[in-house]
């Protein structure tokens, strides 16, 4: 068979994606911050391009807004997520120190009793107010704040008068990490700065008493220590607690007591003053201003019972299409390329403008689904949160389920119940044990927090015990998933709760 080249001509049909359409998907996806700074670029290059004036509260246009019709919405108990005090031991590294053992948990101090009601915090600095005049508004003026070297270096020069002195406590102020625990190496500052071992221990033992405490440590056990110190609460059974944190990070109480030679109600006083400690010091001064989150999209009572789904005019950019300067200058063109070049600005203003406003009426269509289903929990709390998907929400408004997920990345929506992700609202399901409908994991998830949390010190519950009382109310779920869950919210074993609980209960008798 003899090989020849030759012509064919066919006719196929396939999906092209243009540059623009590409855009508009990709403008979809962008937050709030990313959006503004897109459009100030397309600005700068498009000079038919402008933005509108801010509109007043008495005209202009509005909000665009939906309403959902929800079923009547007594008042419910407020959502609160919250993470636990960990089972795990203390590793060598700080961060997995400090995760293990004093993470800032609202639901660890109901765990541990009143007498362990102290939070892990760090105290930030709070700059006096100010009033405006004038015009004037202070509120517009943000200040600089004071970063942890700059705080340190204030201190170096009232501590140190010897400029060598200075020096070393200088290179010593480097190697703070932003927690304010010294990660240099001694041996290699003394070696660089041609200084003795002695000299920069000396300096080390000087800048370890500086503001707040705990700063210059090398270990969460030295930063403790060195908070202790301030307070005169570091005896011989303190330093022998605080330097056996990961028998605390297991809970072994019995070993504790046996080794600080305390009774019960000693080492849960011990344990009191250890979490009204800062195991970062650092933070306070960490880091410039955040940025706060801007919701896209708010949902409230309406006066006849539903539910009002208004996008948020703040995130909302308004555009124009200068059509009058267009019209000015094109007729002022000299050659072709002018004339193309206005009319591609023209083209690419028009898109933008549509595109935006095909944005804002996705999220909003998105949004209002999302109220639609998630009624319950709006009305009655994360107990009613029901199962969700991209799949159910796309079918339900006619579009396609990547199209939603863009739209619901990065972007929030502000509830009587608070600010949430949109991704949030979208859970995995559990099956019910009677058949009905199925439960959200969200929803079970709280459920086995309010058993522990309700248990009793002569009746901890297992997680076989917890698989029985769920499928009582109806919840068909493994021993597994339940351990996962009860993991994933950092809650201990049944048997380190029953251990915490009677050493509790013991000492209030």
């Amino acid at each position: 068979m003899a090989l020849a080249a030759k012509l064919q001509l066919r006719q196929s049909q396939s999906l092209v994606m243009t540059p623009q359409l590409m855009q508009s998907i990709r403008l979809l996806q962008l937050t709030h911050v990313e959006l503004e700074r897109f459009i100030d670029e397309e600005i700068e290059r498009n000079p038919l391009l402008e933005r509108a004036e801010p509109l007043d509260d008495a005209g202009g246009d509005q909000p665009q807004k939906s309403e959902v019709s929800p079923e009547p919405a007594p008042e419910g108990d407020w959502f609160e997520a919250e993470t636990q005090w960990s089972a795990e031991a203390i590793s060598d590294k700080l961060d997995s120190s400090l995760e293990n053992l004093f993470p800032d948990d609202p639901g660890t101090s109901e765990r541990l009793g009143p007498d362990l009601s102290a939070q892990w915090k760090s105290a930030a600095g709070s700059g006096g107010g100010s009033s405006s005049s004038d015009g004037f508004d202070v509120g517009d003026m943000a200040a600089t704040a004071v970063t942890l070297r700059e705080h340190v270096g204030e201190q170096i020069a009232l501590a140190f008068s010897n400029s060598a002195e200075r020096l070393i406590a200088g290179e010593l102020a480097d190697g703070l990490d932003e927690a304010g625990y010294l990660r240099a190496d001694l041996g290699e500052i003394a070696a660089r700065l041609g200084s003795d071992d002695a000299a920069v221990q000396r300096v080390l033992g000087v800048c370890q008493t500086f503001e707040p405490a705990g700063l210059f440590a090398r270990d969460l056990a030295e930063c403790l220590s060195l908070q202790l110190a301030v307070r005169d609460r570091l005896d011989p059974a303190m330093k022998v607690l605080v330097a056996n944190l990961e028998l605390l990070a297991r809970r072994d109480f019995q070993t504790l007591k046996r080794l600080c030679g305390v009774d019960e109600e000693d080492l849960l006083d011990m344990l009191a003053e250890i979490r009204a400690l800062d195991p970062r010091p650092g933070t306070a001064f960490s880091g410039g201003p955040s940025d706060a989150i801007v919701a896209d999209v708010e949902v409230r009572a309406a006066s006849d019972g539903s539910w009002a789904v208004e996008l948020n005019a703040d995130t909302l950019p308004r555009v124009l299409v200068d059509n009058v300067y267009f019209a000015r200058i094109s007729g002022h063109a000299k050659d072709q390329a002018e004339k193309d070049f206005l009319a591609e600005c023209l083209q690419s203003a028009n898109w933008l403008t549509r595109s935006l406003d095909q944005r804002a009426k996705t999220i909003l269509k998105v949004a209002s689904e999302i109220v639609r289903q998630q009624d319950a929990f709006l009305v009655h709390g994360v107990r009613h949160l029901k199962p969700l998907n991209l799949r159910t929400v796309a079918d339900a408004i006619g579009m396609h389920e990547s199209t939603v997920s863009r739209v619901t990345a990065n972007k929030y929506m502000l509830t009587p119940r608070g600010v949430f992700e949109l991704r949030y609202f979208f859970t995995a399901s559990i099956a019910s044990a009677e058949g009905g409908e199925a439960h959200s994991s969200e929803a079970v998830r709280d459920r086995i927090k309010q058993l522990i949390d309700e248990e009793r010190p002569v009746e901890v519950l297992s997680d076989d015990a917890i698989v029985d009382m769920l499928r009582e109310s109806g919840v068909d779920i493994a021993r597994r998933t339940v351990a996962k869950y009860r993991e994933g919210m950092n809650i201990p074993s049944s048997v380190q709760r029953r251990r915490e609980k009677r050493a509790l209960a013991n000492a209030g008798r």
